[in-house]
């Protein structure tokens, strides 16, 4: 029988270009629950936080931070901070480029990622955060 769960996932961030990986805690939700076979969609609510797959080692996660700022640099003008004073336009123009949710299959309650993919939360705000990610699982 076909199921839909929503579960959620508690995170707390250190604040800007905080890379949190939060494989192992997807996987043991997946666990947690009476679905075999299915996808898993994991969403962040807000517009400063991301999500991706990347290789979780230090020297990739520092190119990513290195990328970021190349694309969308902190101390340029953004029509956003000239509205808002917060000191966050790049975060919000960051978080849209990376996107706010991943889909990822999982069979036999396994993760169906690469050798060295690993999900990772990315906070993009100037501060720490709490969060609040939304898991839902689809599936049989």
């Amino acid at each position: 029988m076909r199921m839909i769960l929503t579960k959620f996932l508690n995170i707390r961030t250190k604040g800007e270009l905080d890379m949190i990986d939060i494989t192992n805690a997807v996987s043991d939700i997946i666990n947690e629950v009476d679905v075999k076979d299915g996808i898993v969609t994991i969403f962040v609510p807000g517009s400063t936080g991301a999500l991706t797959t990347i290789e979780y080692e230090h020297g990739l996660l520092k190119d990513f931070q290195n990328l970021l700022e190349r694309i969308a640099p902190k101390n340029i003008d953004y029509e956003h901070e000239k509205r808002w004073h917060d000191h966050n336009g790049h975060s919000h123009v960051r978080a849209s480029l990376i996107g706010p949710s991943l889909t990822i299959p999982f069979k036999d309650k396994k993760l169906i990622l690469g050798t060295w993919q690993q999900i990772i939360f990315i906070e993009l705000d100037i501060r720490s955060r709490s969060r609040e990610l939304v898991i839902q699982i689809i599936g049989e």
